[in-house]
């Protein structure tokens, strides 16, 4: 039998032999175990989601966030895309090589251009894989620790071999005279001539040995990809197209299993989130830019999702193998496979899943997770403490509905009842800016300078309750319908054209968690909004240019949630200060530590809490007197830190409304 004859038989064998290895693979890894998950809601919003496929998985956008490395994931990516021809060129012509050894895909394998770009990418996946090694053999970032070193180094080696071989078949069939498009191949014509001193017969069987390692080694990425990280090439695309469309606010529902609510077995997520487990690329992006991880906290949001990732395989093996008495199938997910202390880490910033290039939600199933935990009362006795009292008196301060309104006390004027007059705007302050000793000064400012605006506007009184927002995300569900409620009732009772806020917490909730009936399309605003729109309307004069050079934190609930970034900012700006951006501002800002219910907490064992992290990249920036606030909370941690760190000397913490308090 001829050789040609022999290659096209071995060619068939090892399609049919990797095609099925990668369809079991993929039925058992991926199909089955998916259809073990919750169903989620229905899909819809087809024209973003489409768009959304063109601009994050063709243009690559997120990964540009991570500049070197993105631009070389951008040209694997589309080097796999534009070589896909080449391959299906390699393997069309082992098929037919006993008829026709020498075929060409007609026009596709004929195309001068097609081969330019072909060749031209060839040889920019190279450089990007060499890159790519580099990065994880000699750099090796700690965004790397515990991912799968030695698989990602293999699948690099399967792509730059993947590219040299194509480029050394080229360049040798140059130099033999047998490709007519010589002209447009640069880079193989450049292999070639280093190959050139070789006889025809010895770059023959060059020729031929380089398309069999081609071959194979396509073929052994191909059995290889359902098995670990780069399965996201297959589960990519349809983990972005399906992504969550909600505000990143709103938080899905929580799941409930016979009367329980939460989840405890990985199969209790739903489809979707299963889908971002096999997504997960072990980057580690979402690690560098997550508070908890930095503070030396045991939570990883990459090491989270690639263990909940593993416990989905290893309980779809022992549930297809009938192991029903398993120890994998015994063991609870939350304790045993994620612990405690893992997931009372996460201070719910968002900044994990703002990162991500491939939109997988970090947030979502910890908060899942923690709903099991509060349904079992297993939480720290301060945050025990915090829940009893809202439930009891509606703050997580544990003083009577009656002392919201304390700090009121000495205002020139009594702010109006919005429970029984009409007003302008509502103004829901939130726990700490009413209960907290440390924030009576602010919020009276606030109120000063409302009515130094002619603001009409009013309060809740004893009738507000917590907006809830923490505790949805401590995972106390029932406690936070209960809240929703009872502020609903309230504000269902007043006539107001807006509701203003000082807390992004509660902006948060009472924008995108609570239904919408209930504001009646009325808008929420951040009182940085509120104050933006009045300086431009000229409602607000600030007559003093105060010259401050300062710096300002962007809260994770104005910013990352609701992508409020430039009216605090013109606010400062209007105050006559000059900003200086932090390293990390905007949608990189870093979490002061309070949110997701951290607030109410014990510290635990850190190295260094996130405030005084923050605080210490404030006071680095030269020439910086002063730290901006917008949040409560913030106010209350950044003191703290900058006493506790030894900076209050040098560095002032302010609320926005201080500036313009005093600017006017």
């Amino acid at each position: 039998m001829e050789y040609e004859a022999v290659k096209s038989i071995v060619v068939v064998l090892l399609l049919v032999v990797s095609f099925a290895v990668f369809g079991l693979r993929v039925y058992q890894l991926l199909w089955v175990n998916l259809q073990r998950g919750r169903p989620g809601p229905p899909y819809g919003r087809w024209i973003e989601r489409i768009k959304g496929l063109v601009v994050y998985v063709g243009g690559q956008l997120r990964l540009f966030r991570f500049l070197a490395p993105g631009i070389a994931h951008f040209f694997v990516f589309w080097g796999f895309v534009i070589l896909i021809l080449t391959i299906l060129q390699a393997i069309i012509e082992g098929l037919v090589a006993f008829a026709d050894p020498g075929f060409v895909i007609p026009v596709i394998g004929e195309f001068g251009p097609l081969a330019l770009l072909q060749d031209l990418f060839a040889a920019l996946v190279g450089i990007a894989v060499v890159y790519a090694l580099y990065l994880r053999l000699v750099v090796n970032p700690p965004r790397y620790e515990g991912s799968h070193r030695a698989q990602a180094v293999m699948v690099l080696s399967f792509i730059l071999t993947i590219v040299v071989s194509l480029l050394v078949i080229n360049g040798i069939r140059i130099e033999l005279g047998e490709d007519p498009l010589a002209d447009w191949r640069p880079v193989a014509s450049a292999v070639g001539a280093v190959l050139s001193g070789l006889s025809d017969p010895t770059l023959e069987v060059v020729e031929e040995a380089a398309y069999w390692i081609h071959l194979i080694v396509v073929l052994a990425f191909l059995t290889e990809l359902p098995g670990g990280k780069h399965f996201h090439v297959v589960t990519s695309i349809p983990a972005v197209f399906l992504r969550n469309l909600d505000p990143p606010g709103r938080l899905p529902p929580a799941p409930e299993f016979n009367g329980d609510v939460g989840v405890n077995a990985v199969e209790q997520f739903r489809r979707r989130q299963l889908l971002d487990f096999y997504t997960c690329t072990e980057c580690g992006r979402c690690q560098d830019v997550c508070p908890a991880y930095a503070s030396g906290s045991p939570l990883s949001p990459k090491l989270l999702i690639m263990s909940l990732r593993d416990n989905l395989i290893q309980r779809g093996v022992a549930l297809r193998d009938g192991q029903q008495n398993g120890a994998v199938l015994e063991s609870e997910l939350v304790g045993d496979v994620i612990t405690e202390e893992i997931l009372w880490a996460c201070v719910t910033c968002s900044a994990c899943d703002q990162e991500c290039p491939l939109f997988i939600e970090h947030v979502t199933p910890i908060v899942d997770m923690r709903r099991h935990l509060v349904m079992e009362g297993r939480m720290d006795g301060m945050l025990q403490e915090a829940m009893a009292n809202l439930g009891r008196y509606g703050n997580s301060f544990g003083q009577s509905e009656r002392a919201r309104a304390k700090w009121t006390k000495g205002l020139p004027e009594k702010i109006k009842d919005a429970r029984r007059e009409p007003v302008d705007y509502l103004w829901f302050t939130g726990d700490y800016a009413a209960y907290s000793a440390t924030l009576a000064s602010a919020t009276k400012t606030t109120a000063e300078v409302f009515r130094r605006a002619d603001l009409d506007f009013g309060l809740l009184y004893e009738a507000e309750r917590n907006a809830g927002n923490d505790v949805r995300r401590v995972g106390e569900e029932g406690l936070f319908e209960m809240l929703a409620e009872d502020n609903a009732a309230a504000l269902n009772a007043c006539e107001f054209r807006s509701i203003v806020t000082t807390d992004p917490h509660t902006y948060n909730a009472l924008k995108n968690e609570y239904p919408a009936e209930i504001n009646g399309g009325r808008p929420v605003l951040h009182y940085s909004e509120l104050l933006d729109q009045l300086i431009a309307d000229g409602r607000l004069r600030l007559g003093r240019e105060l010259g401050y050079r300062v710096t300002y934190h962007d809260p994770c609930y104005l910013g990352r949630y609701n992508g409020v970034y430039d009216a605090p900012r013109r606010v400062i700006e209007a105050a006559g200060c000059t900003l200086v951006e932090m390293p990390r501002h905007g949608d990189r800002a870093m979490c002061c530590g309070a949110g997701g219910g951290r607030i109410w907490m014990e510290e635990g064992d850190t190295q260094q809490r996130p405030a005084a992290m923050r605080v210490e990249e404030a006071a680095g920036l030269e020439g910086v007197e002063m730290l901006i606030v917008s949040c409560p909370k913030d106010l209350v941690m950044f003191e703290d830190a900058a006493k506790s760190g030894g900076y209050a000397d040098r560095l002032a913490v302010k609320d926005l409304i201080e500036l313009v308090a005093e600017a006017l």
